[in-house]
């Protein structure tokens, strides 16, 4: 069985993002706040469950791209599951994270914003 999400590249994230695609950010605050993708928001993912909770409460629309993101890629991918299970259709899981998107010479955000 296929994963019910996408793996992207940090070039094809960055041109998702230029059509609008939303960034939510899985990681911890204190590495969002090291540094982050413009407009990312910050959901951090400490336990299914509660991501699951907070994922409703922000009610982003379930069609539309979303691109979950972390320091490695491994919390976004099971955040990208929770998302599947919760109804969103158009999801993208940031195939090795920050790290990669850092390495790719994508732009980044040094502190909160």
């Amino acid at each position: 069985m296929s994963e019910p999400f996408q793996q992207i590249a940090a070039e094809e994230a960055g041109e998702l993002i230029e059509q609008g695609a939303r960034v939510v950010d899985v990681r911890q605050e204190y590495e969002y706040s090291y540094d982050h993708i413009e407009g990312a928001t910050l959901l951090p993912i400490d336990g299914l469950y509660s991501f699951a909770q907070s994922l409703a409460a922000a009610n982003f629309p379930k069609d539309e791209p979303i691109i979950f993101v972390c320091e490695m890629g491994q919390r976004s991918a099971a955040a990208s599951e929770v998302a599947a299970i919760a109804g969103y259709t158009k999801i993208y899981n940031l195939e090795g994270g920050m790290n990669m998107w850092r390495y790719s010479g994508q732009p980044i955000i040094r502190g909160k914003r």
